[in-house]
């Protein structure tokens, strides 16, 4: 393929020549004259492992080059890949100013061609920044989108140091486009990259990265906390965190990674608030544990919002114990919310086979009786009563007895904290998070 890429910095630099090793063409497109001839002499604008000999060996093989002159790139390429900056001002905005002016160049070049263009955008920009790159195309070529040109949205997950390996084993090739033909051509292009290709929509793949990279940031200062405690408890962090990291069911996994409802039982919130207190007791600061209580609590809040917003009295709660498949009621995040809709002057139903059960014979009655007894004749055994007496219900357990509950129901809202089915879309149903 016919490839230029805009831009000539770390993700450029890698781009070109992990590109031309793999056999395409690849021209450069800079501002600054000194990248342009750094390229031309058949030498990386970057320090970085093994890109020097790549540059060197694809010069050589008239594989690449470089220019400063767009419409030459983008009239000899069908591909044009914007690896322009994206700095960050003093509010922490982007400046998407390189963005959009290399959008009105591919398209001012655009104007030109007969031939069907894919814009691509590797640089890490926020959603909604495809679409106005494609009205700035349409502006300066004066051609429709998805007819004379498509743009992808290609995010990198490259790091400083081990780029040209990334480049070759990155954990997905995600592309977000709204094309159908330009989604063949870039997967195309990643042919033999060791990765799965994941096809995805523009804005999920616009965010993905800076999803990435906070989640990233949090695991640093979060092994840092850990590490301060260690310390004044004589124990090597390092070996602690390597065992933590041989857990890939729950600690290095999806698992928890779901959005929705705050977390509970007798073993999160007690074991977090006992470890915090260590920090405390050695006059640790760790502003990233103690946020985690904050947030869990903000997320109870966000629900009692949802409901009390609704202008309803009469609600339903589909799950009582802190997740499905036990009748586990300490700590129940669900608990909290009854006892706060009550509190509001809200008429409650609640549903939950597993607690009617344990409450009938005993195995949480003694809780039941000593923590919540106002809870306890609100709980029944009959799904279609609590629902039908409802006029909002919250879902708080993903049971596949209320799968399509809310279609079943059309009279009714339905406030899921679980995500009990893909694809619900209903005028009366909503996700807390999603």
């Amino acid at each position: 393929m016919d490839i230029s890429i805009f831009g000539l910095g770390y993700v450029g630099c890698v781009s070109l020549a992990c590109l031309a090793q793999n056999g395409h063409n690849v021209i450069g497109v800079d501002l600054m004259p000194s990248k342009v001839n750094l390229i031309n002499q058949g030498k990386p604008t970057i320090i970085e492992k093994d890109i020097d000999s790549l540059i060197a060996k694809n010069w050589k093989n008239k594989k690449i080059s470089a220019t400063q002159d767009f419409k030459e790139a983008v009239l000899n390429s069908n591909i044009s890949i914007i690896c322009v900056g994206t700095p960050s001002n003093a509010q922490g905005h982007l400046n998407l100013n390189a963005i959009y002016e290399t959008a009105r160049q591919i398209g001012e070049a655009i104007a030109e061609k007969n031939s069907f263009h894919i814009a691509v955008i590797r640089s890490t920009v926020l959603p909604g920044t495809n679409k106005k790159v494609g009205e700035i195309i349409e502006k300066a070529s004066g051609k429709q989108r998805n007819q004379a040109f498509a743009v992808v949205s290609n995010p990198e997950f490259l790091r400083e140091g081990s780029a040209v390996k990334d480049y070759y084993n990155p954990p997905v090739t995600v592309i977000g486009t709204d094309n159908n033909k330009a989604s063949k051509v870039l997967a195309e292009m990643y042919r033999g990259i060791d990765a799965p290709i994941e096809e995805t929509n523009i804005e999920i793949a616009e965010l993905i990265k800076y999803v990435n990279n906070s989640f990233h940031a949090l695991k640093v200062s979060f092994a840092n906390e850990v590490g301060n405690i260690c310390k004044n408890l004589g124990i090597d962090s390092h070996k602690l965190m390597k065992l933590f990291c041989m857990d890939d069911q729950l600690n290095l996994s999806p698992y928890y990674l779901k959005p929705g409802f705050a977390f509970g039982g007798s073993c999160l919130p007690k074991d977090l608030t006992a470890f915090k207190t260590m920090a405390h007791d050695f006059y640790l600061e760790s502003p990233v544990l103690n946020s985690i209580m904050d947030s869990n609590e903000h997320q109870k809040k966000k629900v009692l919002k949802m409901v009390l917003d609704r202008g309803a009295k009469k609600i339903g709660i589909l799950g009582l114990s802190f997740k499905k498949g036990t009748d586990d009621l300490r700590y129940s995040p669900v608990v909290d919310l009854a006892e706060n809709l009550l509190g509001k002057g809200s008429s409650l139903l609640i549903y939950d086979k597993n607690v009617n059960i344990s409450k009938l014979t005993g195995t949480n009655k003694v809780y039941i009786d000593k923590h919540i007894p106002h809870l306890s004749e609100l709980i029944s055994d009959d799904l279609d009563h609590v629902v039908e007496n409802s006029e909002v219900i919250v879902i708080s357990h993903n049971e596949p007895e209320f799968d399509c509950i809310n279609t079943r129901y059309p009279d009714k809202h339905f406030i899921d904290l679980v995500k009990i089915k893909d694809g619900v879309s209903a005028g009366n149903y909503e996700g807390i998070c999603w």
